[in-house]
């Protein structure tokens, strides 16, 4: 039903990995099909969006899932969102758009076409979600348990580390400065080595600062982490930041990103390392 969550759920599906294409007319499914799977790539999970905007194309959805099933080379499944009339009224007039079936811009009018016209198509559906009384992440939680194959992957933390003399990094959503502890590059034998070598990494986890901030940086993250999950968030940025980003920052980086590892799904990137300073 248009209004029912349909751009959360595809959202919750692209976190999950699927292809996702969004607003398909029906009458092209069949064609959209045959052309991924002409272009030889490896692709098994896709999710098609429709809704009323595909008007009078919705006719020709259940012709092309039944051409699917006799084809047995794939497995098509609907998921149908739903939502009371009352609520659906609601968000049309929060939203102040219009029903894509209200001719006479009464959105009720337009809800009661389109559940008749999509009578068929819910009785298909395996799975029927009514979104009345769900939150966005509630939406996205059941879907993510319906769907995803490994549950795990679905958060990501991504660690990062920068020189704050190279400028901030935009997307990051924690930002640590790690400039007050003593600097590797005054340490002639380590200045042209990076956070990556043993001499330096060891030479930063040594302090005494360092021990002390790694303690309260693994409280926080374990508080944090699971909340940010809760909140259906798919990913979090975390940088840490020294002048150059070769040395303070990297060691950093590396030691939660080793720490965190067995935890969550953990991707590093050390953004400035290769530029080299003198």
């Amino acid at each position: 039903m248009s209004g029912a969550g349909k751009t959360v759920a595809i959202q919750s599906f692209e976190d999950l990995g699927y292809y996702c294409i969004d607003n398909l007319p029906p009458a092209l499914l069949t064609t959209f099909l045959t052309l991924l799977r002409d272009t030889g790539k490896n692709i098994t999970r896709i999710a098609a969006v429709m809704d009323m905007r595909g008007g009078d194309f919705f006719d020709s959805l259940i012709g092309a899932l039944d051409h699917m099933l006799q084809e047995g080379n794939i497995s098509p499944r609907i998921l149908f969102l739903d939502a009371d009339d009352e609520t659906l009224v609601r968000r049309y007039k929060e939203t102040r758009r219009s029903h894509p079936l209200a001719t006479n811009g009464l959105p009720l009018e337009g809800i009661k076409q389109e559940r008749i016209l999509l009578a068929e198509v819910k009785e298909r559906a395996k799975s029927v979600y009514n979104t009345s009384n769900m939150k966005p992440r509630e939406l996205r939680e059941k879907i993510i348990k319906e769907f995803a194959r490994d549950a795990k992957s679905v958060f990501t933390v991504n660690i990062m580390s920068f020189g704050f003399k190279h400028g901030m990094p935009i997307d990051a959503d924690l930002v640590f400065d790690v400039r007050f502890l003593k600097n590797p590059y005054y340490v002639e034998e380590l200045r042209h080595k990076t956070g990556l070598q043993d001499d330096v990494s060891s030479y930063v986890l040594a302090l005494d600062d360092t021990q002390t901030l790694i303690q309260k940086l693994t409280d926080l993250f374990e508080f944090m982490i699971p909340l940010y999950k809760q909140e259906g968030k798919s990913q979090l940025v975390i940088a840490f930041g020294c002048t150059g980003g070769q040395h303070r920052s990297v060691t950093l980086a590396e030691y939660f990103g080793a720490y965190l590892n067995g935890i969550e799904e953990t991707v590093i990137t050390h953004r400035d390392i290769n530029r080299r300073k003198d």
